[in-house]
């Protein structure tokens, strides 16, 4: 008996991990890092700065994949993104002002 060989390949081609698993276990991945950073008692302008950017990247990660927006085109791409990097900057800004050369 011969069977279709076009049939049973349906799954070829499809990635391993999933894109949504994969951005899943990269905010799990950077959440595990800051509490690891904060657990062990780290400080420093550099560490702060870090786990701000890790925030900021998680933001993003949240705004482009899970709440589809990497999919928009225009306008409507950029607030989530804006809305990051401006208290993200200011943020930053701050931090890096207030701390003690």
């Amino acid at each position: 008996m011969k069977v279709d060989t076009a049939e049973k390949d349906t799954t070829r081609g499809t990635p391993l991990i999933r894109p949504c698993t994969r951005v899943y276990l990269i905010l799990m991945g950077l959440s595990v890092v800051t509490w690891g950073i904060g657990k062990s008692g780290l400080a420093g302008l550099e560490l702060a700065l870090l786990v701000l950017a890790f925030g900021l990247i998680k933001g993003w990660l949240v705004g482009d994949y899970f709440m589809g927006l990497g999919r928009l085109r225009g306008f409507w791409r950029w607030p989530i993104l804006v809305w990051l990097l401006i208290p993200g900057g200011l943020i930053s800004l701050a931090f890096y002002l207030s701390y003690p050369v």
